[in-house]
């Protein structure tokens, strides 16, 4: 059973992680005519979770913001794509946080969690939609991975500096 402190932990990260995903949400894209390409902001939320939470509450997070965020603004169409983006980003971003320690950046990790959140979600299209759209699509959105995944993980990295108990 989780304390008191991690719920609170954890419905706290998944607030901030729903009200950055709605400001995201206002800004036009990124690049038209290329849907799905968004900065990603609230996966600064999710960084955070990977390197200082134990990997359950990672998890819990990564799933309550998908469900909320669905529910609230999106739509459940694309909860299934959001969960296949989530599931295979968190699953590379954990597992080469365990494997790898200290030795690979928070930048790093999160173009990795980028890039696999565009992949799973293009798995997901090709599953449910048109598997030669989203082999079309899937170089410029792996590209918009690099440039967003940097940026988020650059803000993510100087978040947990300034956050008691961060690296």
């Amino acid at each position: 059973m989780k304390s008191t402190r991690d719920l609170t932990r954890l419905a706290l990260l998944t607030a901030a992680a729903l009200v950055l995903g709605y400001i995201e949400g206002l800004f036009p894209a990124l690049v038209p005519g290329v849907p799905g390409i968004k900065l990603g902001l609230a996966n600064t939320v999710l960084l955070y979770a990977v390197y200082l939470l134990p990997p359950g509450s990672a998890w819990a997070l990564m799933l309550a913001k998908v469900v909320l965020s669905s529910a609230l603004y999106a739509g459940f169409g694309t909860a299934l794509f959001s969960l296949g983006g989530g599931v295979l980003s968190l699953g590379a971003m954990l597992l080469v946080r365990r494997l790898s320690g200290e030795s690979v950046s928070v930048v790093a990790v999160s173009v990795l969690g980028a890039a696999c959140h565009n992949l799973g979600q293009s798995l997901v299209f090709a599953a449910v939609g048109s598997a030669r759209a989203a082999l079309f699509y899937l170089p410029y959105l792996l590209l918009a991975a690099i440039v967003t995944g940097a940026l988020t993980g650059v803000v993510a990295r100087y978040a947990m500096r300034a956050i008691p108990g961060g690296k």
